[in-house]
């Protein structure tokens, strides 16, 4: 069993050597744990810092291009590596190292694909009051649109096992933490939370520059997540106002026309139509993008098999190379074996 921890980076050299002096270096039920970090174009030396202290793997971007393409760029190397369980930890040594065998575990009995590490986020102290209300908030928007029970949605601390790394996708320039919620629970993928704990700040998040910017670009995230995984719903919702108050105008109209007064309320019949006829067509926008919905299903699986025969592919050529190598050990240890027997029945 391979774990490979990954940390996205961007201009983290002060922090970074910090992150991963936390990690562990043995694990039960591990039989090899693996290092590796995603170099977001950062500016300074973030890369010979981690290098330097000898991470295995490095995915390097040579000009920022955000936390979601740099998480889907790690899943992709973790996986063409050969492991079987991927997680994910910030380089500001947010989260504590030594609960990612308690992230873990759920894979390893077998009982979840996802584990999403779940803070004490009231009784973080760096956080303020207005972030610790929206985290809540945010995170029970994710629940209502995923199905899931996922307290801590944000939170970047989460595992995977192989076969939820093949499956998951994130489209949004971002970040990965909402959308891969909301895919999980609608694509039925087995996901889990447990209790994590936090270090100290050491800097500032990096993520958003106002809490204004935080809210909106979360909330179109999840909007678009969900319009995505339940389009006809979303879309039906929608037309339900326009259709419903165009019915009522209606009736409106009909009852004037009813008592002999309808000249003067050709406005209300035309706009009455109108919320209609945009009702409707909402409606219609939500079949059309149930449809391509479904086709997106269909190219999702085509994608998980492409990934699960190309990274089989290299996962069972770099068996057969270990294999190799443990033969070609054996072999030599026992020539030299004979070599000595040899040399002592001479001597005798």
């Amino acid at each position: 069993m391979k774990l490979i921890i990954q940390i996205p980076c961007y201009n983290e050299a002060e922090t970074l050597e910090i992150a991963l002096n936390d990690l562990p270096r043995q694990l039960k039920g591990i039989d090899e744990i693996e290092y590796l970090i995603i170099n977001d174009g950062s500016r300074d030396n973030t890369v010979e810092v981690a290098r330097k202290w000898g991470v295995h793997h490095v995915v390097n971007f040579k000009q920022n291009k955000g936390l979601a393409k740099g998480f889907m760029a790690g899943l992709d190397e973790c996986l063409r590596n050969g492991a079987d369980i991927i997680v994910n930890t910030d380089a500001d040594n947010q989260y504590c190292a030594e609960d990612i065998v308690a992230l873990i575990q759920p894979i390893l009995n077998g009982k979840a694909d996802m584990v999403i590490g779940a803070r004490p986020i009231d009784q973080t102290e760096h956080f303020s009051f207005i972030k610790k209300k929206l985290q809540h908030f945010g995170s029970w928007v994710v629940r209502k649109a995923s199905n899931t029970d996922i307290p801590d949605a944000p939170s970047g601390f989460r595992a995977f096992s192989r076969e939820a790394a093949m499956r998951i996708n994130v489209v949004n320039d971002y970040t990965y933490t909402l959308e891969t919620i909301v895919q999980a629970g609608r694509e039925k993928i087995a996901i889990t939370s447990v209790p994590v704990r936090t270090n100290a700040e050491l800097r500032p998040s990096r993520l958003f520059n106002s809490i204004f910017g935080y809210v909106k670009k979360s909330m179109l995230t999840i909007l678009r997540a969900y319009m995505m995984y339940k389009p006809l719903k979303c879309f039906g919702y929608l037309s339900v106002a326009p259709i419903a108050v165009g019915i009522l105008i209606g009736f409106r109209f009909l009852y004037y026309m009813g008592i002999g007064q309808s000249s003067g309320h050709v406005q209300s019949l035309i706009l009455a139509c109108t919320l209609i006829i945009m009702g409707f067509l909402t409606f219609m926008i939500g079949l059309v993008a149930d449809v391509i919905a479904a086709n997106r299903k269909l190219l999702q699986d085509t994608q998980y098999h492409t990934r699960k025969t190309e990274y089989d592919a290299i996962y069972m050529q770099m068996k057969m190379e270990k294999e190799a190598v443990k033969t070609y050990r054996v072999l030599a240890d026992s020539e030299k074996e004979k070599e000595s027997l040899g040399s002592v029945s001479i001597s005798l």
